[in-house]
């Protein structure tokens, strides 16, 4: 089959979510399909530009109408359709719903080309609870039209378990993971008395950081002598690192607690930095908030690369991949602090390696969950 992989922005080596549509594409393509990726972003001239396979599909310029045309000029992205013979086109939702978008994926439709959009976060309209009026403005023209773009689909990809959205029925697939870009911990240090915990996020506050700093500093107020260190890897907003809306900040929290030397901010890294701070560290963190954005299920990407990695973690969300697996610590859904007792006792009786963990998600690899997509379609 020859498929478009429609995505509405660019790409960042330190990106997770780039990595995840390239390790995408890269698993329709194993399954033998001939696919081409179609992204936007900036020339080396500063011209808005569209791209296919990284040759210049459209150029937009530069400034306002710029702006405005890559956001409603689809005729030369529906003539390359046209002309190379394409037929599915795999949509990333980019929260950009739009009578310019719906026209585009209308005509497709009446070419016989079929279309689905991946819904890569469901619901999604809480995450926009406090963001600044241009990304509010942007989530209402959405919430306006996506509707009507949905009619225009074959279905609906989704991580959660939804049967549909949007009034559109759902192929519900899991996050996936390659097994080729993600090395297996080696855990250099996994039997010293020492206790370092990874996060890897873009972090914002559903990934409930803050609880788990928090429970550092209760652990260490109640008296807690195990050295345990909290090693944060990726960009951190400043409206994490103090107080909001959403949660306490970093910043006051290791000051109420004087816990600095126990949280060590490593910014963004990739390749073997990122590597070797994983080895240094013998249990993850994943998300601890989802529940401030109205999610209760959902299965995310963060919580398998762990997985595939082999190190044990902590979530607090329902992903029916994981909640039973023996690896894995629940918290509850809620704005208590992590009980870091409860992880470093079940860290002193952990046996299960790497390798063991790993292969409890080979059925998860990119490749198999891409073509239950094309299966259902």
């Amino acid at each position: 089959m020859k498929i478009l992989f429609l995505v509405y922005h660019g790409f960042s080596d330190v990106s997770g979510i780039s990595k995840k549509i390239h390790y995408q594409v890269k698993g329709l393509r194993e399954n033998g399909h001939e696919v081409h990726l179609c992204s936007y972003g900036f020339a080396e001239n500063g011209h808005r530009c569209r791209y296919i396979d990284d040759e210049v599909l459209a150029d937009y310029g530069t400034g306002m109408m710029a702006g405005l045309r890559q956001r409603t000029e689809y005729d030369r992205l529906y003539d390359y359709c046209k002309l190379n013979g394409i037929e599915l086109v795999y949509a990333r939702c980019f929260q950009n719903a739009n009578p310019w978008l719906i026209r585009f994926f209308r005509r497709l439709k009446e070419l016989g080309i079929h279309a689905v959009t991946e819904i890569p976060t469901y619901p999604y309209d809480q995450e926009f609870v406090g963001f600044g009026w241009k990304a509010r403005w942007g989530l209402k023209i959405d919430q306006l039209f996506r509707n009507q773009l949905a009619r225009q689909m074959d279905a609906m990809v989704t991580f959660s378990d939804a049967d549909k959205i949007f009034g559109r029925r759902t192929i519900r697939i899991s996050n996936g993971v390659d097994f080729d870009s993600i090395p297996l911990h080696t855990a250099e240090n996994r039997n010293t008395p020492s206790l370092n915990l990874i996060g890897v996020a873009e972090v914002h506050y559903w990934h409930g950081f803050d609880r788990l700093i928090a429970g550092i500093g209760e652990y260490y107020k109640k008296g807690g002598k195990r050295d345990v260190r909290f090693h944060i890897v990726g960009g951190v907003a400043d409206s994490e690192m103090h107080d909001s809306m959403h949660a306490k900040g970093f910043a006051e929290l290791i000051e109420k607690y004087g816990i600095a030397g126990h949280v060590v901010f490593h910014g963004q890294l990739f390749g073997r930095q990122l590597d070797d701070v994983f080895n240094q560290c013998q249990f993850a963190i994943g998300s601890l908030g989802r529940h401030r954005s109205g999610i209760s299920v959902i299965k995310t990407l963060k919580n398998r690369e762990y997985a595939t990695r082999g190190i044990p973690f902590i979530y607090s969300e329902h992903d029916s991949d994981f909640d039973h697996q023996p690896y894995v610590v629940k918290a509850l859904a809620d704005e208590s602090p992590i009980d870091i007792q409860q992880i470093i006792d079940y860290m002193d009786r952990f046996t299960m390696q790497p390798a063991e963990i790993r292969k409890t998600v080979e059925h998860l690899t990119w490749k198999i969950q891409m073509q239950r997509v094309i299966d259902e379609l």
